[in-house]
């Protein structure tokens, strides 16, 4: 299995991301150092979709069948490849504070601590559906790395079409994000124009 080892804080310099888009709190201190070199239209588009990429943790090949999958679909594949990238069970789990970070999301559903309605997932990539019920293990539950996990996102904001339950480590999928409800500083429409090409 392909594993990303870059250095978080690296990156996001490199991609001029806040670290607190991904969940961690330090700040960046160098900012916009990419100021006065001229990129063409093809490096911004291309930094878009590595931004993409890199926010959600999905790896080229598994990416660009997410954006074939929207380009299939009704309605703009802009919209649709970023609802389905929200829509993954790693990153639901991240939205609810279950994790501190998408990479730990990724990592506590791979450890087989998360129930969909009731029954065991171990695919972080698992679309979930309106109507989806997310909560954690028994066993899980009962462990201090997740009680110290919901004392750090205690305070986070569960976003509009989630519903979260942090004290009984559970959270119900109200309905699929809209673009509007997705606050990740993507430009899905420069990927679009790069796939297209």
């Amino acid at each position: 299995m392909a594993v990303n080892r870059v250095p978080v804080l690296k990156r996001c310099r490199a991609l001029g991301l806040e670290p607190a888009v991904l969940g961690y709190d330090k700040k960046s201190n160098r900012q916009n150092q990419h100021i006065g070199k001229k990129v063409s239209e093809y490096g911004t588009q291309l930094r878009e979709k590595q931004k993409a990429k890199f926010i959600y943790g999905v790896l080229e090949k598994p990416f660009r069948n997410y954006y074939e999958k929207a380009d299939r679909m009704k309605g703009m594949t802009g919209e649709n490849l970023m609802v389905m990238l929200e829509s993954r069970l790693d990153n639901v789990v991240f939205r609810l504070g279950l994790a501190r970070t998408r990479r730990e999301a990724r990592q506590v559903v791979g450890h087989k601590h998360v129930m969909v309605n009731g029954k065991k997932i171990n695919i972080p990539s698992y679309l979930v559906k309106a109507g989806d019920v997310i909560e954690l293990t028994e066993k899980a539950k009962s462990l201090t790395r997740y009680k110290e996990i919901a004392e750090v996102t205690g305070g986070r904001l569960v976003p509009e079409w989630l519903d979260g339950d942090l004290g009984n480590f559970k959270g119900t999928v109200k309905n699929l994000p809209t673009r509007e409800m997705i606050d990740v500083p993507v430009d899905e429409m420069l990927i679009v124009e790069l796939y297209s090409k």
